[in-house]
């Protein structure tokens, strides 16, 4: 439970602990949970390279102990680490292998998790096939979670099909259905005491309103995801959540604060090796540069060329197409 409550610190003490008792015993198994939890906990702190290292461990002894349920959260937990790094595809390979695995009754079992793994594996896969614009089976994808978490109605669950499907929609273009969506999310996120979604919920919908014109809205939303990222220690997706923010700022012609946060962005993808989120920052940095001084011309082109260049390289067709419309409008 202290995953869904956002408690990392928490996380990291009883996972330390239950490491060194499973070293003692060498008890693989248990040694093979604890791995596989704490390359969550990685993942969300931002040192994506040891999550990678510590859930391909956990996988590693949940094959060759035969642990299915095991073998279900090192897959999904593998899969965050790649997302957070830009690696769309392989994330959403080991994604796409859970949900190919869970079906059946599979699908309402937790395996030890406070919500249902087929659905948070079906939200993620749609979110990495968002990202890598695949909208048709991201779309097939988001629909499975949503029925299966409102089999259940579970906040954990349902907040996180909510979610995947909303950002789906915002990748897509189609505001009006994210903005449905993420608005349920959030209310799920507050009403259930989600805290790990929470933040997530409120710099999607804050995103979505604000490129659909509702800065009001949107700002206050995204100030508090950025501000509770911060307070959670939640590194995952924060250097996003910033960019965000800063765009939004850019919206309402807040200018400076917007050149600072965008480059904080930046700064941040590229000390926790985000790539993809690094793509984003630099595209928001060629806008800031188009929309600014007559002089930032070139420095615009710049960003923009290196954004489209870091995102072509990562399958990332959406942000390519937004920035090739981005390019053509500073090059005229």
């Amino acid at each position: 439970m202290l995953i869904a409550f956002g408690k990392f610190e928490a996380m990291f003490d009883h996972l330390r602990a239950a490491e060194i008792l499973a070293e003692a015993l060498e008890d693989q198994r248990r040694l093979g949970w604890v791995s596989a939890y704490l390359s969550c906990y990685l993942s969300n702190t931002g040192d994506n390279d040891r999550a990678v290292e510590t859930a391909q461990r956990a996988l590693a002894i949940a094959t060759a102990s035969g642990d299915f349920a095991l073998e279900v959260m090192a897959t999904f937990f593998l899969g965050l680490p790649y997302f957070s790094l830009g690696d769309y595809r392989q994330a959403a390979h080991y994604h796409r292998r859970n949900v190919e695995i869970l079906t059946g009754d599979s699908l309402h079992e937790r395996f030890g998790e406070p919500g249902l793994p087929a659905v948070f594996s079906r939200a993620y896969l749609a979110w990495g096939l968002a990202e890598l614009g695949a909208f048709a089976e991201g779309s097939a994808r988001a629909e499975e979670a949503m029925q299966i978490a409102e089999s259940v109605n579970q906040p954990f669950t349902l907040s996180h099909a909510c979610w995947g499907s909303g950002v789906l929609s915002l990748r897509k273009g189609d505001f009006p259905e994210a903005i449905v969506t993420l608005e349920r999310t959030l209310d799920v996120c507050e009403t259930g005491d989600v805290q790990l979604v929470l933040p997530w919920a409120a710099s999607a919908l804050g995103y979505a309103y604000a490129l659909a014109g509702r800065l009001t809205q949107a700002l206050p939303l995204l100030e508090h995801a950025v501000s509770k990222s911060t307070a959670m220690k939640q590194m995952a997706y924060y250097p996003l959540w910033v960019a965000h923010l800063s765009e939004a700022y850019l919206l309402a012609g807040r200018l400076e604060e917007a050149n600072q946060l965008a480059g904080q962005a930046l700064t941040l993808a590229r000390d926790l090796k985000q790539r993809g989120h690094e793509a984003y920052a630099l595209r928001l940095l060629g806008e800031l540069g188009a929309r600014g001084d007559p002089t930032g011309a070139e420095h615009a082109e710049t960003s923009y060329r290196r954004a489209r260049a870091l995102a072509e390289d990562l399958g990332m067709r959406p942000l390519v197409a937004r920035d090739v419309a981005c390019f053509v409008r500073v090059a005229e």
